[in-house]
Order: C-alpha cells, then sequence, then structure tokens
C-alpha cells in the first residue's frame, strides 16, 4: 500500500475515487433522477450577464453558483434566474432548495428571495468572515 499527498487532482484519479464513492454511495441512494441544472442570461450578443448552477440532488436543489454582472445587478435578473431555477428543480421533484455564500457575498440577496439561514461558520474562509448556508421550502 502506497499513500501519497498531492497538490494536483488529476481527471483520472478524481473518477477512480468518485467511482469507489458512488458504488458504496448506491446502496443507500437512488440517483435516478439527479443531475445538472442551469439558467443563464445573456445579451444580445451572447454575452453571459449572469447565471445559475446547481444539481437536483434527490428532493433537493443544490445551488454552487449564482452570478450576476455587476452592470446587471439591481435590474431584477438575479430574482428571476433564482425563481426559474427553482421552478425547474420543483418540476423535477425538488422539495428543498439549499445555498452558501460567504459574508461579503449576497446573504441579504437570497434571505430577500425566501432562504433561511442554518447555519454559519465563523472565520471562513479567513479569519473575520462566514460561511451562512440558507435554505428554502420549494
Amino acid at each position: 500500500m502506497k499513500l501519497s499527498v498531492v497538490d494536483t487532482v488529476l481527471p483520472e484519479d478524481q473518477e477512480a475515487l468518485l467511482t469507489g464513492l458512488r458504488a458504496y454511495n448506491q446502496q443507500f441512494i437512488d440517483f435516478s433522477g439527479w443531475g445538472d441544472l442551469a439558467v443563464y442570461v445573456r445579451d444580445e450578443q451572447g454575452t453571459m450577464l449572469g447565471g445559475l448552477i446547481g444539481r437536483c440532488k434527490g428532493e433537493w436543489l443544490d445551488i454552487s453558483y449564482l452570478w450576476v454582472s455587476s452592470e446587471t445587478r439591481g435590474s431584477g435578473v438575479g430574482s428571476q434566474i433564482m425563481q426559474a431555477a427553482e421552478a425547474e428543480a420543483k418540476r423535477r421533484g425538488c422539495k428543498q432548495a439549499l445555498v452558501d455564500t460567504v459574508s461579503f457575498q449576497a446573504r441579504p440577496f437570497y434571505e430577500k428571495q425566501g432562504y433561511q439561514l442554518q447555519t454559519t461558520l465563523q472565520d471562513y474562509p479567513y479569519q473575520g468572515m462566514q460561511r451562512h448556508y440558507l435554505i428554502k421550502a420549494l
């Protein structure tokens, strides 16, 4: 047996690890219906103005990324993106949504969308910052 510590994750190593993890997890979880969910907003030239990338996991929408360009913020586009993602997640059978955000990011925005704070990690990722986890019933 050989133990190695590396600073670069190779695609083949990640796939080998995930294959083993999925095989174990499939004993307990039905992964059918799990999948990516994305909503994008582009201008007439096709330039990305904002979007959301998440994943439906069982009965949960797990939001990984939400971004709205600085020139588009405040126009309601972020809310439209969230509403579209939540509607699609609900159509796919999701009953809850989860998002996390760092203190300098968008906690007030998510709370305005109806998300409620569940927990906060102090000093993450650095001293004086917090990582907030919020959920919403769909």
